[in-house]
């Protein structure tokens, strides 16, 4: 089946079998290396990357109904010398031990950021009809799906902290 796919900015021409995942299409057809596949089963959060502005589980979708949406990957959000600020965070917070689960989250954490800024709710916000003001308690929830097996999680949350100026981050940076 031929697919089109627009891939941070790029445009692919995709010939696979209708099954190909994305996350395989990304690897395995396009080199594109960064999103990892950890459980194949989108229990991890290894495979995240954005669709149309939205976190999704690569290994649970397929890449031919991909036709027409932007998809970011980590590969589209920095690159060495010029770090997304998420990504210069989590080196400066080491947000990582291994790496192997860092490209989701960062790609996670990114979306993430901008459904707070859309005022989305989560399961842990206090005021349904406010904006949710962004906690450690509200990142802890929100990246519950992406999981580390090296327990990196306070060195994930301080840098997501830092990068959305909670807690006073942002001032202690400046």
């Amino acid at each position: 089946m031929k697919t089109t796919l627009t891939i941070n900015g790029a445009s692919y021409e995709l010939e696979a079998d209708s099954r190909t995942s994305l996350l395989d299409a990304l690897r395995n057809h396009l080199g594109l290396t960064g999103s990892k596949k950890g459980c194949d089963h989108g229990q991890c959060g290894s495979c995240t990357v954005i669709a149309d502005g939205r976190r999704i589980n690569s290994c649970l979708t397929l890449a031919c109904m991909m036709d027409g949406v932007e998809i970011t990957t980590i590969e589209g959000l920095g690159e060495p010398g010029a770090l997304s600020p998420l990504q210069d965070a989590f080196v400066r917070h080491d947000g990582y031990q291994c790496g192997y689960c860092t490209p989701g989250q960062i790609c996670a954490a990114t979306a993430m950021l901008d459904e707070i800024k859309a005022g989305w709710p989560s399961v842990v916000t206090d005021d349904l009809t406010a904006s949710p003001e962004l906690s450690e308690a509200e990142i802890s929830e929100r990246m519950s799906g992406n999981l580390c097996r090296c327990a990196a999680y306070p060195n994930i949350v301080d840098a997501i902290s830092e990068v959305a100026g909670v807690n006073g981050w942002k001032e202690a940076a400046e």
